[in-house]
């Protein structure tokens, strides 16, 4: 079952991929390789950003979910309007706060001469459209919360289609740029979350808000506010850790940024299928948490990590054998210097998926529990453990040792994560057993 649920993930994260390496493509053959690394090292800013506003709608879902476990449509309705009031306020503060201090932030990142002024156009399209983007992804986690992970995986491909044909509008007929690919992707993405808000009236009518769910909503930003941010915090924790990895790259010169931009293309390729099975985890938590089944919850964890590993061991065996030729598609076969740090990238990364894979597993079953104080713990963790080895590592190892502040921030998160997941599961488990401590487990769930 949580197979059967994670697959409209894995095909919509793939695709979602796909049209963000069809937009970086088309930007390499059309404006050269400086353009390519420009947009690629802008990529830890927009999760600094972007990040904090998706995890936050990631994290409204896992209450929409458990009120769907217990099968209270009024409190489902409520949830979603305390959400809308949420996601919305906080997009339009992230958004006045991104466009003001983009510039000091690319000074601060030591961003190439050479790479500045197309890193600025490109992010100030990015942060001009973010409520687009938020409204995507809140409605699309919405969805998947109760259930439904088709019709995101629809929108989807409408975005995607969509992004692709005006990337080469925007860039090939209006010379835009990559301002142009920005604005492509914000258009497309505000589009198709439109697009869900007229299916979600139309089909779902457990959604439909009135008025007094707007009243209650307002009540209950509090409570909302208390899971969404410590989820939105540590998307941003993670970005912190790449900014400081990408500030790492800048001083070694516009090939290693080049190089990493291309790499982690494709390892975001090889790993959205376990982010997929994390974003699944979540909700299958938080709906059988909410109905009181925790043993499923403990059953469906064991299972889902065997399935994990398994795919971590295998895809991670062939980006290093066949890594260095996808990079090539990127950035050509004749320049061998970026190809060869591509490929020290995927033997420092891609040998440790399964690392990955325990931290996505128990980081969001923890989540849908409820439970922020460990993953928030984790992602700090995370973060001085990946800024630490890229600042320390890469004076002895050079881009090696920036290579494995990921793998060594993995292993750092880790420790709370499962200390915690073992230490709540031991003790729930244990109160289900005890009769008399029921309304402990009731207690618990409300």
């Amino acid at each position: 079952m949580i197979i059967l649920f994670t697959l409209p993930l894995i095909f919509g994260n793939l695709l979602q991929q796909f049209y963000q390496m069809a937009d970086t493509y088309i930007i390499s053959q059309t404006l050269g390789v400086d353009a390519f690394a420009a947009v690629g090292s802008t990529n830890s800013i927009n999760i600094l950003f972007l990040g904090l506003a998706i995890g936050l709608t990631s994290g409204l879902a896992v209450l929409t979910a458990q009120r769907f476990g217990r099968k209270d449509e009024e409190a489902i309705r409520q949830n979603l309007a305390a959400s809308i009031i949420l996601s919305g306020s906080v997009s339009v503060l992230l958004t006045i706060v991104a466009l003001t201090f983009r510039d000091q932030i690319l000074a601060f990142m030591n961003t190439p001469v050479e790479l500045v002024d197309y890193a600025n156009e490109y992010l100030t399209m990015m942060f001009s459209g973010l409520i687009g983007v938020v409204l995507f992804n809140l409605v699309s986690n919405t969805l998947r919360a109760v259930g439904n992970t088709r019709a995101p995986l629809v929108f989807l491909a409408i975005a995607s289609v969509l992004n692709v044909i005006l990337d080469l509008v925007f860039i090939l007929v209006l010379h835009m740029g990559v301002g142009g690919a920005g604005l492509a992707t914000v258009i497309s993405q505000f589009v198709s979350g439109l697009i869900g808000l007229v299916y979600i009236w139309k089909n779902v009518p457990t959604f439909r808000i009135y008025k007094e769910d707007w009243k209650a909503g307002i009540r209950q930003l509090k409570e909302h506010a208390a899971i969404a941010f410590p989820m939105g915090f540590q998307t941003s924790l993670i970005a912190i850790g790449m900014i400081a990895v990408s500030m790492t790259l800048n001083t070694l010169g516009s090939e290693a940024v080049a190089a990493t931009t291309a790499a982690q293309k494709i390892d975001a390729l090889a790993t959205k299928p376990l982010m997929a099975v994390g974003v699944t985890m979540a909700t299958y938590t938080a709906q059988n948490y909410g109905a009181g089944q925790l043993d499923r919850v403990w059953e469906g964890v064991s299972k889902i990590i065997k399935v994990s590993l398994g795919y971590s061991f295998v895809m991670g065996a062939f980006l290093i054998l066949f890594g260095r030729q996808l990079t090539s598609l990127f950035v050509g076969s004749e320049n061998m210097e970026i190809l060869n740090m591509s490929r020290l990238y995927f033997m420092t990364n891609s040998t440790f998926y399964a690392l990955l894979a325990l931290l996505i597993i128990h980081r969001y079953t923890l989540q849908g529990l409820g439970k922020s104080t460990a993953p928030t713990l984790a992602g700090l963790f995370e973060l001085f453990a990946r800024v630490g080895a890229a600042l320390i590592l890469s004076r002895s190892l050079g881009f090696i040792g920036v290579g494995l502040s990921n793998p060594l921030a993995w292993v750092a998160a880790l420790f709370p994560l499962l200390g915690s997941y073992y230490a709540l599961k031991s003790e729930l488990t244990g109160v289900q057993k005890q009769p008399k401590l029921s309304g402990r487990l009731l207690r618990f769930n409300k």
